[in-house]
């Protein structure tokens, strides 16, 4: 008997699943018209993004030919320009951050480098760099080194990495690998221009340097002023962004880079009109340009990008940047002593 209901409890038990089963079944085939519906609408979606992602390649491709053909003819046009001409009157814009390739354009076009080839670091993706134009536009020879693989990888699936003779080196910077990272890529010991802009230790990594180059581009702190020998402390693991919240703190002054470019045979010969890049050229190159200093140069920079304690911009002027980093320590190079920057510019300016 209990055997008996437990089939019959069984058999119900069955029932119910099969007609579950076929209720699922019609809902199911309710629902699949509306499925291939959707399925379709997805397949659509999918066919209008590829289309729409070949449609923006295809615009950067031509509006980046469009850069090279406006850059071009801007470099031609200024050709004729002599050189000592005012960097201000040859500067252009057409990947470098302000009118850098204009003044590399004029720079090449009078010295004509022997070695047609580069070294940059601090590219991040290579968007914005002193060298893309020299190499989309010269088609020069180049290496590129930045902290940051994402930035590398993305150099490396653009279409500059097949174009051009380019190999693009995740490596963070320091003075102790500067010269291996560039050697064990085969550039040197003699480059075309080598740039350097790294937004922390530049000076004790270009102390450090060994290639030589034609023409040295550096990267100079204008808020340190144009007579103070001044850098941040060395210090490997040195983080602009951490090192003072304005992220004013970095790098060396204009006169800093002087001193130590021309330890190393080169004469300073001007700065971009933005009040952040000098450009010097090797005293073993037969070269037109004449040697200025520091204080004949000195543009003080007045983009502004001081930030406050919590990150926003404070877009203070110069001055007002000034004593916002006057009492962080930096590294005299008169006295090889770390003191606050306001010490070091009440010496300078009393002539101690």
């Amino acid at each position: 008997m209990k055997l008996f209901r437990n089939f019959r409890r069984n058999l119900r038990l069955a029932a119910d699943s099969v007609s579950k089963i076929q209720k699922l079944d019609e809902e199911v085939k309710k629902l699949s018209p509306k499925v291939k519906e959707q399925g379709g609408r997805l397949r659509e979606i999918r066919s209008s993004t590829l289309q729409q992602e070949n449609e923006t390649r295809q615009l950067v491709r031509s509006t980046e030919s469009l850069q090279l053909l406006c850059g071009k003819l801007a470099s031609e046009s200024l050709a004729s320009k002599p050189a000592g001409t005012p960097f201000s009157e040859i500067e252009f814009k057409v990947f470098s951050q302000w009118g850098e390739d204009g003044i590399i354009q004029h720079l090449i076009h009078h010295l004509k480098p022997a070695e047609q080839t580069f070294v940059e670091f601090g590219v991040e993706t290579y968007t914005e760099a002193n060298t893309r134009f020299l190499l989309a536009n010269n088609n020069w020879r180049g290496l590129i080194l930045d902290g940051s693989d994402d930035n590398m990888n993305c150099v490396r699936q653009s279409e500059l990495y097949w174009k051009y003779d380019l190999t693009a080196v995740t490596a963070f910077i320091t003075p102790s690998n500067i010269n291996s990272l560039i050697s064990g890529q085969k550039f040197g010991p003699r480059v075309g221009i080598l740039s350097v802009d790294i937004d922390g230790m530049d000076y004790w990594v270009l102390q450090a340097i060994n290639v030589q180059a034609d023409i040295l581009i550096c990267e100079y702190n204008s808020v340190f002023g144009p007579v103070a020998k001044v850098t941040v402390p060395p210090n490997d693991t040195f983080q602009r962004s951490s090192a003072h919240h304005s992220n004013l703190f970095y790098g060396m002054s204009l006169s800093a880079a002087a001193e130590i470019a021309s330890a190393k045979g080169y004469d300073l010969v001007g700065v971009n009109s933005a009040g952040n890049n000098a450009f010097f050229v090797h005293r073993s190159v037969a070269s037109p340009f004449k040697s200025v200093t520091p204080q004949e140069c000195f543009v003080a920079a007045k983009f502004r990008e001081s930030r406050s304690p919590s990150g926003e911009l404070t877009l203070l002027d110069f001055e007002a940047r000034q004593k916002e980093i006057e009492n962080v320590e930096a590294y005299d190079l008169s006295t090889s002593a770390v003191k606050p920057l306001k010490d070091i510019w009440a010496a300078t300016q009393s002539g101690q």
